[in-house]
């Protein structure tokens, strides 16, 4: 099997990974399992399945259609995706580089692109999933405040009580914010974002380029992307990548003292999906948002 042939028949791509007719080297990504595969002409993909069995419904469309409507913009460098089946996902191979100063300006700028290329609304025409859980993408029209805080807040904090991660006090704090949304929340117009940009869904290339991968793409407000990129232990080269993006379109006066609220879904999601280890950056995003 060589790329033309993968691209006319993405269907027969698990026949052959079953048959053992393709190269595969495991690698490590995330929660799905990972692979690299290589083609018989030399291409190289790199391929995610779901580990013991069938995916939740719908991942890797998901994944797929993200991947391609963040493609779109021509903004920022996103890979092609070769294969979208219901087990499986296949898509270009980035060879690994260096995290340099003219990756980030080029990353900040491309960023500022993808989020003026906008969305229809906030939310998507479809499911999504983000992590190992559904994503709530039902389109609103807005404000952005009241939809943050029903569709990215407080889903994940029932889960996070319901799963012990975090107590009935806990989610007092984040029911005042949800409740009070619009003392801390910025108006702005449905932006094309990544949706869970944090800095391991952020790929430096060899090539010289800053690649997104793992989308929860929707419409969003643009803060959030970049306020997810300061998450556990942030990303290379942030100064450069914040100036070049602020240089193409200025954030409102003020985002700062927002980082910690669009901070606050990613990380309702990991007590959600992960546990309690979290819930001490939850709670430190929601007593920062409070002070204000």
């Amino acid at each position: 099997m060589d790329l033309a042939y993968l691209r006319a028949h993405p269907q027969h791509l698990p026949t052959f990974l079953t048959h053992q007719r393709i190269r595969e080297t495991p690698v490590h990504r995330g929660v799905s399992s990972a692979s690299r595969l290589t083609l018989d002409d030399g291409t190289s993909l790199f391929a995610k399945s779901w580990p013991g069995g069938e995916p939740p419904d719908g991942l890797f469309d998901a994944e797929a259609s993200g991947l391609r409507w963040l493609r779109e913009a021509q903004a920022v460098p996103v890979p092609e995706v070769f294969v979208a089946l219901p087990e499986m996902i296949a898509m270009e191979w980035i060879e690994p580089g260096d995290a340099s100063r003219r990756a980030a300006a080029d990353l900040g700028r491309g960023l500022a692109a993808l989020h003026r290329s906008g969305a229809e609304s906030f939310g998507a025409p479809r499911p999504g999933w983000i992590g190992p859980l559904p994503l709530d993408n039902t389109p609103s029209a807005g404000p952005w405040g009241a939809w943050f805080a029903d569709r990215r807040l407080l889903p994940y904090l029932r889960i996070s009580v319901d799963r012990g991660a975090l107590s009935g006090a806990d989610a007092a704090l984040i029911e005042e914010i949800a409740n009070t949304i619009d003392r801390y929340a910025v108006a702005e117009p449905p932006a094309r974002i990544h949706g869970d940009l944090w800095p391991g869904n952020l790929l430096w290339g060899a090539d010289g380029r800053a690649w997104l991968v793992d989308p929860a793409a929707h419409g969003g407000h643009r803060e959030t992307d970049l306020a997810t990129l300061s998450l556990f232990g942030g990303v290379a080269q942030w100064d450069v990548i914040l100036g070049a993006y602020q240089d193409e379109w200025p954030l409102a006066p003020g985002w700062r003292s927002r980082v910690p609220l669009h901070q606050l879904h990613l990380l309702l999601v990991h007590t959600a999906a992960f546990g309690a280890g979290y819930r001490g950056a939850v709670l430190a995003a929601a007593e920062a948002v409070l002070r204000g």
